[in-house]
């Protein structure tokens, strides 16, 4: 099993709207990764709670697939290009690991 474990931090604004709408369209476009694109096996988007520190980042993703083979299946599938292309001019930066869990 792959552990894909993916961090964004967003813009304050960005495409005219603000850090906290684009947190949560980001957020629902990949909750909704998982009933279209069967490789995913488990998935979690959480938001950084606003108590905790705010150099943190934004947005965490963990997904995990059967192999590194999935996991390169889903990074080129349509639908979670469609999420990248959104999240390119709303985000400052991305941290991600994959590891076997």
């Amino acid at each position: 099993m792959i552990r894909h474990v993916v961090m964004f931090k967003f813009k304050e604004e960005a495409e005219g709207r603000t850090k906290a709408e684009n947190l949560a369209i980001a957020k629902e476009m990949l909750e909704a990764l998982p009933a279209k694109i069967d490789l995913i096996r488990a998935s979690a988007v959480s938001i950084n709670s606003t108590n905790a520190d705010p150099s943190n980042y934004d947005l965490c993703l963990i997904a995990d697939f059967d192999s590194f083979e999935d996991l390169a299946a889903y990074i080129v599938h349509p639908d979670h290009k469609a999420v990248g292309a959104f999240m390119r001019p709303v985000r400052l930066s991305r941290a991600c690991v994959d590891f076997e869990i």
